[in-house]
Protein backbone atom coordinates (compact mmCIF):
# COMPACT_ATOMS: atom_id res chain seq x y z
CA UNK A 1 0.00 0.00 0.00
CA UNK A 2 1.54 3.29 -0.45
CA UNK A 3 1.68 5.17 2.19
CA UNK A 4 0.02 8.29 3.34
CA UNK A 5 1.53 10.97 5.58
CA UNK A 6 1.02 14.64 7.63
CA UNK A 7 -2.36 13.46 9.20
CA UNK A 8 -1.65 14.85 12.82
CA UNK A 9 -3.69 13.12 15.71
CA UNK A 10 -3.09 12.64 19.24
CA UNK A 11 -2.90 10.03 21.23
CA UNK A 12 -2.98 8.95 24.76
CA UNK A 13 -1.63 5.56 25.57
CA UNK A 14 -3.71 5.34 28.77
CA UNK A 15 -3.75 3.30 31.94
CA UNK A 16 -3.53 -0.44 32.48
CA UNK A 17 -3.26 -2.21 29.41
CA UNK A 18 -3.55 0.63 27.45
CA UNK A 19 -0.11 1.47 26.38
CA UNK A 20 0.08 -2.39 25.10
CA UNK A 21 -3.07 -2.02 22.81
CA UNK A 22 -2.66 1.34 21.89
CA UNK A 23 0.83 0.51 20.47
CA UNK A 24 -0.73 -2.67 18.52
CA UNK A 25 -3.12 -0.55 16.72
CA UNK A 26 -0.84 1.98 15.89
CA UNK A 27 1.44 -0.74 14.42
CA UNK A 28 -1.73 -1.71 12.61
CA UNK A 29 -2.22 2.10 10.78
CA UNK A 30 1.35 2.22 10.04
CA UNK A 31 0.96 -1.24 8.41
CA UNK A 32 -1.56 -0.23 6.26
CA UNK A 33 0.33 2.72 4.51
CA UNK A 34 -0.85 5.59 6.97
CA UNK A 35 2.24 7.81 8.56
CA UNK A 36 0.76 10.04 11.36
CA UNK A 37 2.02 12.80 12.82
CA UNK A 38 1.80 11.70 16.55
CA UNK A 39 1.53 14.06 19.54
CA UNK A 40 1.78 11.51 22.69
CA UNK A 41 -0.08 12.49 25.78
CA UNK A 42 -1.12 11.69 29.11
CA UNK A 43 -4.47 11.82 30.77
CA UNK A 44 -5.84 9.51 33.99
CA UNK A 45 -4.29 7.89 36.77
CA UNK A 46 -0.43 9.42 36.19
CA UNK A 47 -2.20 12.78 36.03
CA UNK A 48 -4.32 12.71 39.14
CA UNK A 49 -1.47 10.85 40.89
CA UNK A 50 0.30 14.49 40.06
CA UNK A 51 -2.52 16.19 41.65
CA UNK A 52 -4.49 17.78 38.63
CA UNK A 53 -8.21 16.57 40.24
CA UNK A 54 -9.33 16.49 36.61
CA UNK A 55 -7.20 13.72 35.25
CA UNK A 56 -6.42 16.06 32.06
CA UNK A 57 -3.20 18.33 32.13
CA UNK A 58 -3.19 21.40 29.42
CA UNK A 59 -0.48 20.23 27.46
CA UNK A 60 -2.79 17.67 26.51
CA UNK A 61 -6.05 19.96 26.10
CA UNK A 62 -3.59 22.31 24.21
CA UNK A 63 -2.65 19.06 21.76
CA UNK A 64 -6.29 18.14 21.24
CA UNK A 65 -7.67 21.57 19.98
CA UNK A 66 -4.56 21.62 17.49
CA UNK A 67 -5.05 18.44 15.87
CA UNK A 68 -9.11 17.64 16.60
CA UNK A 69 -8.49 13.98 16.52
CA UNK A 70 -7.87 11.90 19.89
CA UNK A 71 -7.17 8.19 19.89
CA UNK A 72 -7.23 7.49 23.24
CA UNK A 73 -6.51 3.92 25.52
CA UNK A 74 -8.59 2.99 28.32
CA UNK A 75 -8.38 5.68 31.33
CA UNK A 76 -8.49 4.58 35.29
CA UNK A 77 -11.42 6.77 37.06
CA UNK A 78 -11.57 6.98 40.65
CA UNK A 79 -15.24 4.84 41.79
CA UNK A 80 -17.28 6.86 44.32
CA UNK A 81 -15.10 9.17 45.47
CA UNK A 82 -12.64 11.78 44.51
CA UNK A 83 -12.25 13.18 40.79
CA UNK A 84 -14.67 12.85 38.39
CA UNK A 85 -13.54 11.11 35.54
CA UNK A 86 -11.01 12.22 32.56
CA UNK A 87 -12.76 10.37 30.28
CA UNK A 88 -15.88 12.96 30.69
CA UNK A 89 -13.81 15.33 30.78
CA UNK A 90 -12.41 15.02 27.77
CA UNK A 91 -16.09 14.75 26.34
CA UNK A 92 -16.83 17.99 28.02
CA UNK A 93 -13.88 20.07 27.15
CA UNK A 94 -14.25 19.63 23.61
CA UNK A 95 -18.37 19.34 23.50
CA UNK A 96 -17.78 15.33 21.72
CA UNK A 97 -22.01 15.30 21.88
CA UNK A 98 -22.42 12.35 19.80
CA UNK A 99 -21.28 8.71 21.09
CA UNK A 100 -21.01 5.93 18.34
CA UNK A 101 -20.84 2.35 19.14
CA UNK A 102 -21.21 -0.54 16.18
CA UNK A 103 -21.00 -3.76 17.08
CA UNK A 104 -21.51 -6.45 14.94
CA UNK A 105 -21.17 -10.43 14.36
CA UNK A 106 -17.53 -11.56 14.00
CA UNK A 107 -16.25 -14.58 12.93
CA UNK A 108 -14.60 -17.16 15.63
CA UNK A 109 -16.13 -14.51 18.23
CA UNK A 110 -18.72 -17.64 19.91
CA UNK A 111 -21.81 -15.85 22.06
CA UNK A 112 -25.25 -16.80 22.17
CA UNK A 113 -26.08 -14.82 19.23
CA UNK A 114 -23.24 -16.48 16.97
CA UNK A 115 -25.68 -16.93 14.38
CA UNK A 116 -27.77 -13.84 14.11
CA UNK A 117 -25.72 -11.62 11.92
CA UNK A 118 -26.02 -8.45 13.98
CA UNK A 119 -25.17 -5.19 12.81
CA UNK A 120 -25.93 -2.54 15.08
CA UNK A 121 -25.05 1.29 15.85
CA UNK A 122 -25.84 3.12 19.52
CA UNK A 123 -25.92 6.83 18.83
CA UNK A 124 -25.60 7.86 22.37
CA UNK A 125 -26.17 11.60 23.41
CA UNK A 126 -22.77 11.99 25.32
CA UNK A 127 -22.89 15.27 27.39
CA UNK A 128 -25.87 15.74 28.89
CA UNK A 129 -28.77 13.87 31.34
CA UNK A 130 -27.75 12.71 34.31
CA UNK A 131 -24.28 12.69 34.04
CA UNK A 132 -24.23 16.36 33.58
CA UNK A 133 -22.57 15.30 36.72
CA UNK A 134 -24.76 17.86 38.72
CA UNK A 135 -24.80 16.18 42.60
CA UNK A 136 -26.20 17.44 45.53
CA UNK A 137 -26.66 16.43 48.73
CA UNK A 138 -30.07 17.82 50.12
CA UNK A 139 -30.23 15.90 53.36
CA UNK A 140 -27.11 13.74 55.29
CA UNK A 141 -29.42 10.74 54.27
CA UNK A 142 -31.20 11.69 50.52
CA UNK A 143 -28.83 12.84 47.28
CA UNK A 144 -29.77 14.76 44.81
CA UNK A 145 -28.78 14.21 40.72
CA UNK A 146 -30.35 16.55 38.00
CA UNK A 147 -31.14 15.25 34.84
CA UNK A 148 -30.43 18.09 32.51
CA UNK A 149 -31.34 17.55 28.43
CA UNK A 150 -31.67 20.43 26.42
CA UNK A 151 -33.92 20.90 23.06
CA UNK A 152 -30.59 21.76 21.66
CA UNK A 153 -28.35 18.82 22.76
CA UNK A 154 -31.74 16.39 21.28
CA UNK A 155 -31.80 17.93 18.13
CA UNK A 156 -27.74 17.60 17.54
CA UNK A 157 -27.84 14.02 18.62
CA UNK A 158 -31.42 13.25 16.51
CA UNK A 159 -29.57 14.57 13.60
CA UNK A 160 -26.23 13.12 14.28
CA UNK A 161 -28.22 9.89 14.17
CA UNK A 162 -29.59 10.27 10.74
CA UNK A 163 -26.93 11.45 8.76
CA UNK A 164 -24.97 8.63 10.05
CA UNK A 165 -27.51 6.13 8.78
CA UNK A 166 -28.11 7.92 5.39
CA UNK A 167 -24.12 7.97 4.99
CA UNK A 168 -23.94 3.91 6.09
CA UNK A 169 -26.68 2.95 3.81
CA UNK A 170 -28.99 2.17 7.01
CA UNK A 171 -32.65 1.42 6.75
CA UNK A 172 -33.89 2.07 10.05
CA UNK A 173 -33.30 4.49 12.84
CA UNK A 174 -34.79 3.58 16.50
CA UNK A 175 -35.16 6.02 19.35
CA UNK A 176 -35.23 4.75 22.86
CA UNK A 177 -36.46 6.52 26.03
CA UNK A 178 -38.27 6.42 28.47
CA UNK A 179 -40.37 9.08 28.00
CA UNK A 180 -43.81 7.26 29.67
CA UNK A 181 -42.37 7.92 32.90
CA UNK A 182 -40.28 11.14 32.34
CA UNK A 183 -42.08 13.24 30.17
CA UNK A 184 -40.59 16.23 30.10
CA UNK A 185 -36.68 15.00 30.32
CA UNK A 186 -36.62 11.44 28.06
CA UNK A 187 -39.73 12.75 26.48
CA UNK A 188 -37.64 16.30 25.02
CA UNK A 189 -36.06 13.43 22.76
CA UNK A 190 -38.90 11.60 21.34
CA UNK A 191 -40.42 14.68 20.51
CA UNK A 192 -37.15 16.24 18.71
CA UNK A 193 -36.85 12.61 17.03
CA UNK A 194 -40.44 12.89 15.66
CA UNK A 195 -40.17 16.43 14.25
CA UNK A 196 -36.79 16.13 12.66
CA UNK A 197 -37.41 12.47 11.08
CA UNK A 198 -39.89 13.50 8.28
CA UNK A 199 -36.65 15.26 6.82
CA UNK A 200 -35.03 11.93 6.23
CA UNK A 201 -37.92 9.78 4.33
CA UNK A 202 -35.96 7.02 3.31
CA UNK A 203 -35.27 6.08 6.99
CA UNK A 204 -38.06 4.29 8.58
CA UNK A 205 -38.10 6.35 12.46
CA UNK A 206 -39.39 4.07 15.34
CA UNK A 207 -39.87 5.36 18.87
CA UNK A 208 -39.35 2.20 21.64
CA UNK A 209 -39.46 2.32 24.87
CA UNK A 210 -35.91 1.77 26.68
CA UNK A 211 -37.16 -0.73 28.79
CA UNK A 212 -38.52 -2.57 25.78
CA UNK A 213 -35.86 -1.90 23.53
CA UNK A 214 -33.45 -3.98 25.90
CA UNK A 215 -35.61 -6.95 26.09
CA UNK A 216 -35.71 -6.58 22.20
CA UNK A 217 -31.94 -6.37 22.01
CA UNK A 218 -31.97 -9.88 24.26
CA UNK A 219 -35.05 -11.70 22.31
CA UNK A 220 -34.24 -10.56 19.10
CA UNK A 221 -31.61 -8.42 18.03
CA UNK A 222 -31.35 -8.59 14.29
CA UNK A 223 -34.48 -5.77 14.04
CA UNK A 224 -32.31 -2.88 15.37
CA UNK A 225 -30.03 -0.52 12.74
CA UNK A 226 -29.08 1.96 14.55
CA UNK A 227 -30.70 3.17 18.43
CA UNK A 228 -30.54 7.03 19.33
CA UNK A 229 -30.92 7.29 23.04
CA UNK A 230 -29.96 9.43 26.15
CA UNK A 231 -26.54 9.50 27.81
CA UNK A 232 -27.42 6.85 30.29
CA UNK A 233 -29.65 4.79 27.91
CA UNK A 234 -27.20 4.59 25.68
CA UNK A 235 -24.21 3.59 28.23
CA UNK A 236 -26.50 0.50 28.99
CA UNK A 237 -27.89 -0.43 25.98
CA UNK A 238 -24.10 0.26 24.09
CA UNK A 239 -22.72 -2.68 26.97
CA UNK A 240 -25.56 -4.85 25.89
CA UNK A 241 -24.95 -4.50 22.41
CA UNK A 242 -21.54 -4.86 22.98
CA UNK A 243 -22.12 -8.82 25.31
CA UNK A 244 -24.43 -9.63 22.09
CA UNK A 245 -21.37 -9.67 19.67
CA UNK A 246 -18.55 -10.81 22.15
CA UNK A 247 -17.79 -8.23 25.08
CA UNK A 248 -16.08 -4.79 25.09
CA UNK A 249 -12.61 -6.30 23.83
CA UNK A 250 -14.39 -5.84 20.43
CA UNK A 251 -16.02 -2.79 20.95
CA UNK A 252 -14.87 0.49 18.93
CA UNK A 253 -16.48 3.99 19.74
CA UNK A 254 -16.34 7.44 18.67
CA UNK A 255 -16.79 10.63 20.56
CA UNK A 256 -18.28 13.12 17.66
CA UNK A 257 -17.93 17.25 18.27
CA UNK A 258 -18.15 19.98 15.93
CA UNK A 259 -14.13 20.08 16.24
CA UNK A 260 -12.95 17.54 18.22
CA UNK A 261 -12.90 13.55 17.68
CA UNK A 262 -11.93 11.03 20.02
CA UNK A 263 -11.61 7.45 19.29
CA UNK A 264 -10.97 5.22 21.97
CA UNK A 265 -11.70 1.39 22.89
CA UNK A 266 -15.03 1.32 25.32
CA UNK A 267 -13.08 -1.26 27.98
CA UNK A 268 -11.92 -0.67 30.49
CA UNK A 269 -7.62 -0.38 31.82
CA UNK A 270 -7.63 -3.85 33.41
CA UNK A 271 -4.82 -3.57 35.39
CA UNK A 272 -4.96 -7.08 36.33
CA UNK A 273 -3.40 -8.32 33.17
CA UNK A 274 -1.73 -4.63 32.43
CA UNK A 275 2.41 -6.05 31.55
CA UNK A 276 1.58 -9.12 30.22
CA UNK A 277 1.21 -8.89 26.16
CA UNK A 278 -1.93 -10.98 26.69
CA UNK A 279 -4.97 -7.83 26.74
CA UNK A 280 -7.13 -8.17 23.37
CA UNK A 281 -6.37 -5.25 20.66
CA UNK A 282 -9.66 -5.73 18.85
CA UNK A 283 -11.51 -2.92 19.91
CA UNK A 284 -9.23 -0.09 19.62
CA UNK A 285 -7.70 -1.33 16.50
CA UNK A 286 -11.64 -1.10 15.53
CA UNK A 287 -11.42 2.39 17.30
CA UNK A 288 -8.43 3.47 14.71
CA UNK A 289 -10.07 2.82 11.75
CA UNK A 290 -13.17 4.59 12.81
CA UNK A 291 -10.62 7.55 13.20
CA UNK A 292 -9.20 6.75 9.75
CA UNK A 293 -12.45 7.13 7.95
CA UNK A 294 -12.98 10.43 9.93
CA UNK A 295 -9.85 12.16 9.03
CA UNK A 296 -10.22 10.71 5.11
CA UNK A 297 -8.96 7.60 4.69
CA UNK A 298 -11.66 5.07 4.12
CA UNK A 299 -9.61 2.73 2.16
CA UNK A 300 -7.04 1.85 4.84
CA UNK A 301 -9.98 2.01 7.38
CA UNK A 302 -11.47 -0.64 5.19
CA UNK A 303 -8.44 -2.93 4.90
CA UNK A 304 -8.02 -2.95 8.94
CA UNK A 305 -11.40 -3.82 9.24
CA UNK A 306 -11.04 -6.76 6.65
CA UNK A 307 -7.88 -8.15 8.06
CA UNK A 308 -9.30 -8.08 11.41
CA UNK A 309 -11.86 -10.23 10.63
CA UNK A 310 -9.79 -12.32 8.76
CA UNK A 311 -7.34 -13.15 11.25
CA UNK A 312 -10.95 -14.14 13.33
CA UNK A 313 -11.99 -16.15 10.57
CA UNK A 314 -8.59 -18.19 10.66
CA UNK A 315 -9.14 -18.94 14.16
CA UNK A 316 -6.47 -16.38 15.24
CA UNK A 317 -7.80 -15.87 19.14
CA UNK A 318 -6.84 -13.80 22.19
CA UNK A 319 -6.74 -15.25 25.50
CA UNK A 320 -10.38 -13.34 26.68
CA UNK A 321 -11.58 -15.45 23.51
CA UNK A 322 -13.25 -18.97 23.70
CA UNK A 323 -11.37 -20.93 20.69
CA UNK A 324 -8.97 -23.75 19.97
CA UNK A 325 -5.50 -23.62 20.09
CA UNK A 326 -3.04 -21.63 22.10
CA UNK A 327 -4.32 -18.12 22.27
CA UNK A 328 -1.65 -15.38 20.70
CA UNK A 329 -0.34 -12.23 22.37
CA UNK A 330 -1.24 -8.85 22.25
CA UNK A 331 1.78 -7.86 19.68
CA UNK A 332 0.77 -11.72 17.89
CA UNK A 333 -2.56 -10.47 17.38
CA UNK A 334 -1.25 -7.10 15.49
CA UNK A 335 1.33 -9.45 13.57
CA UNK A 336 -1.81 -11.57 12.17
CA UNK A 337 -3.92 -8.48 11.13
CA UNK A 338 -0.73 -7.00 9.80
CA UNK A 339 -0.14 -10.02 7.51
CA UNK A 340 -3.97 -10.22 6.54
CA UNK A 341 -3.75 -6.44 5.25
CA UNK A 342 -5.10 -6.61 2.00
CA UNK A 343 -7.07 -9.71 1.91
CA UNK A 344 -10.87 -10.10 1.53
CA UNK A 345 -13.09 -12.02 4.03
CA UNK A 346 -15.77 -13.16 3.37
CA UNK A 347 -17.58 -12.61 6.72
CA UNK A 348 -18.04 -8.91 6.14
CA UNK A 349 -20.94 -7.52 4.04
CA UNK A 350 -20.06 -4.31 1.94
CA UNK A 351 -21.35 -1.31 3.39
CA UNK A 352 -21.34 2.29 2.15
CA UNK A 353 -19.26 4.50 4.56
CA UNK A 354 -19.71 8.25 3.40
CA UNK A 355 -19.10 11.19 5.43
CA UNK A 356 -21.76 12.05 7.66
CA UNK A 357 -22.41 15.69 8.18
CA UNK A 358 -21.92 16.94 11.43
CA UNK A 359 -24.31 19.55 13.81
CA UNK A 360 -22.03 23.11 13.44
CA UNK A 361 -21.03 24.24 16.88
CA UNK A 362 -23.22 27.55 17.78
CA UNK A 363 -21.69 30.28 19.51
CA UNK A 364 -24.29 31.35 20.25
CA UNK A 365 -26.50 30.81 23.60
CA UNK A 366 -29.44 28.33 22.40
CA UNK A 367 -32.63 29.23 23.45
CA UNK A 368 -36.19 27.97 22.80
CA UNK A 369 -38.60 31.13 22.71
CA UNK A 370 -41.87 30.59 24.00
CA UNK A 371 -44.95 32.93 22.95
CA UNK A 372 -46.12 33.19 26.52
CA UNK A 373 -44.65 31.99 29.84
CA UNK A 374 -45.46 32.79 33.58
CA UNK A 375 -44.86 31.51 36.72
CA UNK A 376 -47.81 29.86 38.50
CA UNK A 377 -46.25 28.66 42.13
CA UNK A 378 -42.82 27.25 43.33
CA UNK A 379 -41.58 23.75 44.78
CA UNK A 380 -39.76 24.17 47.90
CA UNK A 381 -37.86 20.92 49.99
CA UNK A 382 -37.52 21.05 52.98
CA UNK A 383 -35.47 18.46 55.56
CA UNK A 384 -37.82 17.95 58.24
CA UNK A 385 -38.38 14.84 61.05
CA UNK A 386 -42.18 15.31 61.13
CA UNK A 387 -44.93 13.10 60.34
CA UNK A 388 -46.56 14.58 57.16
CA UNK A 389 -49.61 15.24 58.60
CA UNK A 390 -47.74 17.74 61.31
CA UNK A 391 -45.47 18.76 58.15
CA UNK A 392 -48.49 19.82 56.32
CA UNK A 393 -50.46 21.89 59.28
CA UNK A 394 -47.05 23.52 60.53
CA UNK A 395 -46.73 24.73 56.83
CA UNK A 396 -50.44 26.02 56.34
CA UNK A 397 -49.91 27.97 59.79
CA UNK A 398 -46.56 29.30 58.85
CA UNK A 399 -47.99 30.74 55.28
CA UNK A 400 -51.69 31.38 56.16
CA UNK A 401 -51.63 35.32 56.08
CA UNK A 402 -49.32 34.91 52.63
CA UNK A 403 -50.09 35.09 49.10
CA UNK A 404 -49.30 31.40 48.38
CA UNK A 405 -50.97 28.38 49.95
CA UNK A 406 -49.84 24.90 50.06
CA UNK A 407 -50.95 22.73 47.30
CA UNK A 408 -49.42 19.66 48.90
CA UNK A 409 -46.63 17.55 49.67
CA UNK A 410 -44.56 14.98 48.38
CA UNK A 411 -41.97 12.46 49.38
CA UNK A 412 -40.20 10.68 47.08
CA UNK A 413 -41.96 11.58 44.40
CA UNK A 414 -45.29 10.27 46.08
CA UNK A 415 -48.28 12.69 47.67
CA UNK A 416 -47.97 11.81 51.33
CA UNK A 417 -50.36 15.13 52.43
CA UNK A 418 -53.50 16.00 52.33
CA UNK A 419 -53.36 12.39 54.00
CA UNK A 420 -53.72 9.43 51.57
CA UNK A 421 -54.37 6.16 52.33
CA UNK A 422 -51.71 4.30 51.48
CA UNK A 423 -48.69 4.11 53.63
CA UNK A 424 -45.29 4.86 52.01
CA UNK A 425 -41.85 4.43 53.54
CA UNK A 426 -40.79 8.26 54.32
CA UNK A 427 -36.83 10.06 54.65
CA UNK A 428 -36.30 13.34 55.66
CA UNK A 429 -36.98 14.85 52.69
CA UNK A 430 -40.04 16.59 51.36
CA UNK A 431 -41.28 18.36 48.46
CA UNK A 432 -43.66 21.20 49.51
CA UNK A 433 -45.94 22.46 46.24
CA UNK A 434 -47.17 25.90 46.51
CA UNK A 435 -49.79 28.00 44.18
CA UNK A 436 -51.03 31.34 44.13
CA UNK A 437 -54.15 32.12 46.10
CA UNK A 438 -55.66 34.05 43.62
CA UNK A 439 -55.38 31.32 41.11
CA UNK A 440 -54.31 32.22 37.77
CA UNK A 441 -52.47 34.89 38.92
CA UNK A 442 -48.72 34.98 38.19
CA UNK A 443 -46.80 34.30 41.43
CA UNK A 444 -43.32 37.32 41.19
CA UNK A 445 -40.06 36.58 43.08
CA UNK A 446 -41.32 38.45 45.69
CA UNK A 447 -43.60 36.25 46.30
CA UNK A 448 -41.63 33.67 46.61
CA UNK A 449 -38.58 35.70 48.55
CA UNK A 450 -41.55 35.93 51.29
CA UNK A 451 -42.43 32.95 50.89
CA UNK A 452 -38.84 31.15 52.35
CA UNK A 453 -38.60 33.77 54.93
CA UNK A 454 -41.79 32.44 56.85
CA UNK A 455 -40.90 28.53 55.96
CA UNK A 456 -37.15 29.79 57.26
CA UNK A 457 -38.39 31.01 61.21
CA UNK A 458 -39.45 26.89 61.97
CA UNK A 459 -38.10 24.58 58.76
CA UNK A 460 -34.95 23.94 57.22
CA UNK A 461 -35.08 24.25 52.97
CA UNK A 462 -32.76 23.32 50.70
CA UNK A 463 -33.75 23.47 47.34
CA UNK A 464 -36.64 25.77 45.45
CA UNK A 465 -37.97 25.09 41.94
CA UNK A 466 -40.42 27.28 40.29
CA UNK A 467 -43.27 25.84 38.61
CA UNK A 468 -43.60 27.75 35.09
CA UNK A 469 -45.96 27.33 32.37
CA UNK A 470 -44.81 27.96 28.69
CA UNK A 471 -47.50 28.52 25.61
CA UNK A 472 -50.38 27.54 28.14
CA UNK A 473 -48.72 24.26 29.17
CA UNK A 474 -48.02 23.07 32.90
CA UNK A 475 -43.95 22.67 32.44
CA UNK A 476 -43.67 20.77 35.59
CA UNK A 477 -44.43 17.01 36.65
CA UNK A 478 -47.12 15.85 39.15
CA UNK A 479 -46.50 13.45 42.10
CA UNK A 480 -47.86 10.10 42.21
CA UNK A 481 -51.08 9.93 43.42
CA UNK A 482 -51.67 13.49 42.66
CA UNK A 483 -55.01 14.33 40.75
Amino acid sequence: MSASTGKHVTVIPGDGIGPEVVKAALRVVEAAGIKLQIDECEAGARVFAKGNATGVPQETIDSVTRTGVLLKGPLETPIGYGAKSANVTLRKLFETFGNIRPVRTLPGVKTPYSDRNLDIVIVRENVEDLYSGVEHMQTPGVAQCLKLISRNGCEKIVRLAFEFAVAEGRGVVHCATKANIMKLTEGMLQHAFEDIAPEYPKIQAKHILVDNCAHQLAMRPEQFDVIVTTNMNGDILSDLTSGLTGGLGFAPSANIGSRVAIFEAVHGSAPDIAGQNIANPTAIIFSAAMMLRHIGEPQAASAIEHAVVCTFEQGVHTRDMLGTGTPTSTTGFADEVIANLGKRCIHVAEREHGHFKVPPLVESVERVEPKSRRVVGADVFVESLLMPGELGRKVEGLVADSSLKLAGIANRGTAVYPEVEAKVGLVDHYRCRFVSRAGGKDVDDAQLLDLLQRLTTELRWMHVEKLQEFDGEEAFSKSAGQA
